[in-house]
């Protein structure tokens, strides 16, 4: 424990947090890190009376009253992970110590490193379409809260808390066969636009408690993907743009559809399929496949001027194949508009490409 203990804080304060682990031994391998990672999720949200809610570096974890009272402490956060990642995966390392960091200096200061792997990982996909594989993989890590919802990872979709991607779930699967993350076999294509398969279909319906019955993995309108908690991002329809705003979890304001992101985030998680509504992790911004039969990315008229700024290059890429001359700056942010009337005036000054598009409805 490196830090400030929960002692050392008031009711209701806050502090950053990073958990640091390091594991060991001759089966690890690099393939092995997202996954080992993703369970620090799930693992401590098996603690009576704490919350753990995200992933890679948007992680909210809170601890109620009572476990306080009954003596939890923030180094219990890496007690529960060493015993719990050596009883569920010591055949993949030998040996494992955990650091957790309290004072912001020393959270930040190990940022730029792990996001420099995140990079890394997400590039390793950048050559495959999900028409090149038959076998997508699950995920249900996230039923703990969310028991109707399934996450469907494909090469071209990753799963929604951005930390899974489809290479990441077939390695999943090889270290856990019984585990969260299931191979899915697609089947035959029913809709390849709006992203729809009969195997796909079978396997959400039979593991989503018969709640699903149709899912579409690209489209944010018609029988949309559910969303846990955990994602990165929410998309939603701003009707009179005739586009859809992205906003960024750590994004704390109001948005242009008149809520902010924990009010938005109680619409569509939960397990819901939610109609004009998506989570969705940052990368997924940038595949071909997102919200495809909507037109694709070239329907965004609004994010928040932080995740514009990450997604950059991505955005200028997507102008650039689709000949549209400077779409990073036809799209507004609260910089410019904090309502939908406000995007509305910007893109239309801005000869937005959503403009011209089809009606969404």
């Amino acid at each position: 424990m490196i830090g400030p203990e929960i002692d050392d804080i008031q009711e209701g304060g806050k502090l950053p947090v990073g958990i640091w682990v390091e594991v060991a031994g001759r089966e690890m391998q690099s393939d092995f890190e997202p996954i080992l990672e993703r369970q620090i999720h799930d693992l401590i949200n098996g603690a009576h009376g704490i919350f753990h809610m995200g992933q890679r570096d948007i992680n909210w974890i809170r601890i109620s009253k009572e476990a306080r009272e009954k003596g939890f402490k923030f180094k219990h956060l890496g007690s529960i992970l060493h015993a719990k990642l050596h009883g569920e995966y010591g055949k993949v390392f030998d040996k494992l110590q955990v650091k957790i960091f309290t004072r912001e200096n020393e959270v930040l200061e190990r940022l730029d490193q792990v996001r420099a792997v995140y990079q890394q990982r997400d590039a390793r996909l950048a050559d495959m379409t999900d028409e090149s594989v038959e076998t997508y993989y699950s995920c249900a890590l996230c039923q703990s809260f969310a028991p109707n919802h399934v996450c469907i990872i494909t090469p071209e979709r990753s799963g929604l808390c951005g930390s899974y991607n489809w290479l990441d779930g077939k390695a999943a699967h090889k270290i856990n066969p019984t585990g969260p993350n299931q191979p899915v076999n697609k089947g035959s294509v029913i809709d390849p636009v709006k992203g729809q398969w009969q195997g796909v279909n079978e396997f959400v319906y039979n593991n989503s408690h018969k709640n699903l019955e149709i899912f579409n993995a690209y489209s944010i309108i018609d029988y949309p993907m559910t969303s846990c908690g955990c994602f990165e991002c929410i998309s939603c329809l701003l009707p009179s743009t005739n586009g859809i705003m992205v906003v960024y979890r750590e994004f704390p304001e109001m948005t242009p559809v008149g809520m902010k992101f924990s009010t938005l985030a109680g619409t569509v998680g939960g397990g819901a399929q939610t109609p004009g509504f998506i989570g969705h992790s940052k990368q997924y911004i940038g595949s071909r496949k997102f919200i495809l039969p909507e037109g694709g990315a070239g329907r965004i008229v609004w994010m928040n001027s932080h995740l514009k700024q990450e997604m950059a290059p991505l955005l200028k890429r997507i102008g650039e194949e689709n000949g549209i001359e400077d779409f990073y700056g036809m799209i507004a942010d609260e910089t410019v508009a904090t309502t939908e009337e406000e995007v509305l005036e910007y893109i239309s000054k801005a000869n937005h490409p959503a403009l011209e598009m089809p009606s969404l409805f």
